[in-house]
């Protein structure tokens, strides 16, 4: 199947071919349509193609297979397979087997509505297959071009204030016909555009009814959402069928197939009909004479359905903000890049009309509240979780943080809410997020909820320390209860700053004295998670000795000690 997102080659004007001066071709019967196109040419001598042909070829014969003799039968025969077979037109060689186009072959095709082309002495099929391939080329691109320019056109109109409504002229224009958003109930909430005839228009609002970004129904249910491609030998035909997906990213109707097997085969299509949108049969997958095989499961992408009606061609899509919103678009024509014109404005129009702030709108929103004064738990719902991580991260090497290694740190994270100022970086992970080691980081993390922010930013980096002075990846401080728990949190404090009064004013004796005793007195990784000399550590818990009047080679000392610090 060809790539959704990109044009498929488009078909080639049988009047471009004609019009090829380098290959002299004359149509002799059948009907005269600036309509008719061509998706390839095919060299066949068989007398019955129909087994070998796919659809909307351009068959290329010299008549070999006639047999001497032949009358209208057995052309009548021939011309009515290649019909069946959804044949474009016939290309008759002349020279060296037929010196002209037999009259009962042209009599054929113009009773069948074929074209009859003559293809003149010295051209040869190669000639002719390359010049349909060139066009084709040249389509395609002009084809990209116009899908670039519109990409373009749509993005700058998201960017402008009040992006639904620019959004909509864009592809309104893009597209030549009209563009609509329909609120969840289906009421036209905007619009822009020539609007289409009053059929076709009840038409669109009914099929964006049909439409919602959730995944594909199960055997047995509605299939209307079921997108349904346009095999190449139906082109230009109208078809009243519907089709859709499953939720995800932005999808419209498929566009014509490159390719199919050879046991398709055309189905009679009224044109010009319209109508509401019709489902495939369940068992099937497919409407009744479609002999294609069942196309597996497509994969999860948002719903959307396609159908016809009073000359317009009509496709909706469900945003995929699950906002219920959908997008219709109606144009007289339709162009094989229209699909990926209609993807991208169903995309951008999708996060235009999302319910939640953007990722930096919220964050913004939330600071320009703390700083006015709103508590931290008021202002939590706008960051999208209700309990985080306070991380620190320190990389391994020598060298501190650069811009580059704090961008990758939390992205690895998952959070955008980092601070790196100071040795160690810090940042704010939601606590649905895992967090574990890093390659080239050492982390300290404490969960917490929002009132508790300050104390768990502490206790992160605390947990930092000791993960440096152990040498290990990670630290996480535990959040269980702790028998810190069983006094009253008044008396806790008062018995810590009665316990630590002497030491009080010295935060470097504080912290040695903390990391020392986290550390069960080891001076080496002290003065590491210190990052001072171990004679330096030596001196200072010495002086707490003093200070304090304790032995600190008593462990009952060390654990009443450690007691009141967990509480500074």
């Amino acid at each position: 199947m060809p790539d959704p997102m990109a044009p498929p080659t488009p078909p080639v004007p049988l009047e471009a071919l004609l019009a090829r001066e380098d290959l002299g071709l004359r149509r002799v019967a059948g009907p005269d349509d600036p309509g008719t196109v061509v998706h390839w040419a095919q060299t066949s001598e068989m007398a019955d193609p129909y087994p070998y042909l796919l659809g909307g070829e351009l068959l290329l014969s010299a008549g070999v297979h006639i047999p001497e003799g032949a009358g209208a039968g057995y052309f009548d025969a021939y011309v009515s397979r290649i019909v069946a077979a959804g044949g474009a037109a016939l290309g008759f060689g002349l020279a060296p087997v037929h010196e002209k186009v037999p009259t009962a072959l042209a009599e054929a095709c113009e009773m069948r509505g074929l074209p009859l082309l003559e293809v003149p002495p010295g051209v040869t099929f190669s000639g002719v297959a390359r010049a349909v391939w060139q066009l084709m080329a040249q389509a395609r691109t002009a084809e990209l071009r116009r899908v670039t320019e519109a990409q373009q056109g749509l993005a700058t109109a998201a960017a402008r204030p009040d992006p639904v409504r620019p959004v909509l002229h864009q592809l309104a224009q893009r597209l030549g016909g009209w563009a609509v958003l329909y609120a969840p109930d289906t009421t036209e909430v905007a619009h822009a555009g020539t609007a289409p005839p009053p059929q076709a228009r009840a038409a669109l609002t009914a099929l964006a009814g049909v439409v919602r970004p959730v995944p594909r129904p199960a055997a047995g249910s509605s299939a209307s959402s079921v997108a349904t491609g346009v095999p190449p030998r139906e082109q230009g035909r109208e078809q009243g069928k519907a089709g859709g997906g499953g939720g995800g990213g932005p999808a419209a109707p498929a566009e014509p197939e490159a390719g199919r097997t050879t046991s398709d085969r055309p189905r009679p299509t009224p044109a010009g009909e319209g109508g509401p949108a019709t489902a495939p049969k369940p068992e099937a997958g497919r409407v009744p004479g479609d002999r294609r095989p069942v196309a597996p499961p497509a994969s999860p992408a948002p719903a959307s359905a396609s159908d016809t009606a009073a000359g317009s061609h009509l496709a909706t899509y469900a945003l995929g903000s699950g906002n219920g919103f959908v997008l219709g678009v109606a144009s007289p024509h339709r162009n094989p890049g229209d699909h990926t014109i209609a993807s991208v404005g169903a995309a951008l129009l999708s996060l235009l009309t999302g319910r939640q702030p953007s990722g930096a709108a919220a964050r913004s929103s939330a600071l320009v509240r703390l700083l006015l004064g709103t508590p931290p738990e008021d202002v939590v719902p706008l960051l999208g979780a209700e309990r985080w991580h306070v991380v620190h991260a320190r990389p391994d090497g020598p060298t501190g943080p650069d811009p580059l290694a704090v961008s990758a740190l939390g992205t690895a994270l998952g959070s955008d809410l980092v601070d790196p100022s100071g040795e160690a970086v810090r940042v704010l992970v939601p606590a649905g997020r895992p967090v574990g080691p890093l390659p080239g980081w050492t982390l300290g993390v404490s969960p917490a909820a929002p009132p508790d922010w300050p104390a768990a930013d502490t206790r992160a980096a605390r947990a930092l320390a000791r993960a440096r002075a152990t040498r290990v990846p990670l630290v996480r401080h535990g959040d269980r209860p702790a028998l810190t728990d069983l006094v009253p949190p008044p008396d806790a404090d008062a018995h810590a700053r009665a316990l630590l009064a002497p030491i009080a004013d010295a935060p470097a004796l504080t912290d040695t004295l903390r990391t020392w005793l986290s550390l069960h007195g080891s001076w080496d990784r002290t003065a590491v998670a210190l990052s001072v000399h171990r004679n330096t550590v030596r001196q200072r818990i010495a002086r707490c000795a003093a200070l304090l009047a304790a032995d600190l080679d008593d462990p009952d000392v060390r654990m009443e000690l450690w007691f009141a610090l967990r509480r500074t």
